[in-house]
């Protein structure tokens, strides 16, 4: 078996480290996070419409390309090494598989094309406040109303929560617990009752948003599945979406790396360059251990969300347990080469550690993910 990118897919890659190497520069990047949306609109267009990524994984039939998602992690790692500041986790990654997974047809036809072509933006909203990244976090009510259902409760550290035009809202049936009684609702960010606020967040390259649901009014035709199963869509989604994260994970790491060795080459201290210095090598070595160690685990990952394998849950787990402390220990690492310079904001050190920090506890930290595989292998 041959384990390797195709001649294509290492041109996608090629294309997208080119475009955004020019496009996602470490100033655009500072431009993009200083504002209020977080991400360059005409970016966005281009990365949509022009090169159709937005598309990659969304099927043919809905307005996409109907790729795997083994080209989704070859793109996402290109992005996560740019530290790229757009809405594509969350639309893409987030929504977009959400309604593949359990969308009704009408949800997809009515959706996925705007994801597709970049012009719907979209996000999954189903943390809370507590903090919990399984269904016993799920606090938020869905209560029936005669043929509606009324949410009420609130959600925090939404992924651009604060600018999609499309909100996939996890909510439970009142008296239900855990895993039973939860649903998912399509609901366009307008609705009534619907409050959104920007948080502040230390990683300032990927927003986050609180949503208020006071009383929001969605009709049947809203609810994603059959009402109380919406966990097994949720959980499907998470673990696609953990898979790309990985792979982004992956990418910034190898950038942490690749921006240590370059200092170490040119900073030069008693009269030699500081990566001749063991204990400089030492790191350096570490590091490229760590990140290649990762790399494997995010493309078996990525190959078995390709593939729909059964192990896929256990393969996204361990894929975000292992890169999410691969990518946190290079760029903690790569703080320590720079030295003082590292923690000023002169230098680019400090973005990639406040994303690996902020990755590290996305859709769940490692010791979570630990936890999970341990369950699902029986142990």
């Amino acid at each position: 078996m041959h384990f390797a990118f195709t001649e294509e897919q290492e041109e996608l890659r090629s294309q997208a480290r080119g475009f955004l190497g020019e496009f996602s520069s470490p100033g655009q990047v500072r431009k993009a996070m200083a504002s209020e949306r977080g991400y360059d609109p005409e970016l966005w267009g281009r990365i949509s419409a022009e090169l159709g990524w937005t598309a990659v994984v969304i099927p043919e039939e809905y307005g996409g390309l109907g790729l795997s998602h083994v080209e989704l992690v070859a793109l996402m790692e290109e992005m996560g090494a740019a530290l790229l500041c757009a809405p594509f986790l969350s639309s893409v990654c987030l929504a977009g598989s959400a309604l593949v997974l359990g969308g009704s047809e009408a949800q997809k036809r009515e959706h996925l094309p705007g994801i597709a072509d970049g012009s719907t933006i979209g996000t999954l909203a189903y943390m809370e406040s507590n903090g919990r990244p399984d269904a016993t976090g799920i606090e938020a009510l869905a209560r029936r109303d005669g043929g509606d259902f009324v949410l009420t409760g609130s959600k925090s550290f939404v992924l651009d929560g604060h600018t999609a035009g499309l909100l996939l809202v996890a909510a439970r049936r009142p008296g239900s617990s855990g895993e039973e009684g939860v649903s998912l609702f399509v609901l366009p960010s307008d609705r009534p009752g619907l409050g959104r606020r920007l948080l502040p967040t230390m990683d300032q390259t990927r927003k986050q948003a609180e949503l208020v649901l006071e009383g929001v009014r969605v009709p049947a035709s809203a609810l994603m599945g059959e009402e109380g199963e919406g966990w097994k869509i949720l959980s499907g989604a998470l673990d696609l979406a953990a898979v790309a994260l990985a792979a982004e994970q992956v990418g910034g790491a190898q950038r942490c790396l690749d921006m240590s060795v370059a200092y170490a080459k040119e900073r030069v201290q008693f009269g030699r360059p500081i990566g001749s210095f063991q204990a400089i090598k030492h790191k350096c070595a570490d590091m490229m251990v760590e990140v290649e160690s990762a790399r494997s685990a995010s493309y078996y990952a990525g190959w078995a969300a390709s593939q729909g394998t059964e192990d896929l849950p256990v393969a996204a787990a361990l894929a975000k347990a292992f890169c999410s402390d691969a990518y946190f220990r290079c760029a903690a690492q790569s703080l320590q080469i720079h030295g003082g310079v590292g923690f000023t904001w002169e230098y680019d050190v400090h973005l990639y550690f406040k994303r690996a920090r902020s990755s590290e506890i996305l859709f769940g930290s490692p010791a979570y993910h630990r936890e999970r595989v341990a369950r699902q292998i029986g142990l």
